[in-house]
């Protein structure tokens, strides 16, 4: 049973640190945040918010997905990644149900539930991660 539940935890861990890896890399690397922010952010938001909010918001949002997701697929300071990511779901959900009241929650709902799980699990549950590693090391 405790394999199987460090198994599980590592696997939790792994896909929401790759998702958000993923969309940031695509984000920062393969679009670029500007792109980015003519793409999905300025035409949406323009008459709803001011453009220095939506540009922070681009960059923020991508880098944070971008370190995020990394330091979850390590296992590096994972609360504190959890913590940032939080921040961008609920940034990402304001912004999708100020664009449009009724949207596919699909683009939030499985992230949050991930990152959830991986906040409300006690830390010794997660054995394969750099974090456990560094703590038996102390």
């Amino acid at each position: 049973m405790d394999l199987n539940r460090a198994i599980g935890v590592l696997t939790a861990r792994l896909l929401l640190g790759f998702i958000f890896f993923m969309q940031g890399f695509g984000k920062v690397f393969n679009m670029g945040i500007d792109n980015v922010y003519n793409s999905f952010f300025k035409e949406t938001y323009q008459d709803l918010l001011p453009s220095f909010l939506t540009i922070a918001t681009a960059y923020y949002t991508s880098f944070i997905e971008l370190i995020g997701g990394m330091l979850l697929i390590f296992g590096f300071k994972k609360n504190m990644a959890l913590y940032f990511l939080a921040s961008v779901l609920v940034i990402v959900t304001f912004g999708h149900g100020l664009a449009t009241p009724i949207w596919d929650l699909s683009h939030v709902m499985y992230r949050a539930m991930l990152l959830i799980f991986l906040l409300v699990i006690p830390a010794s549950w997660d054995k394969y991660s750099l974090d456990t590693l560094l703590n038996q090391k102390k």
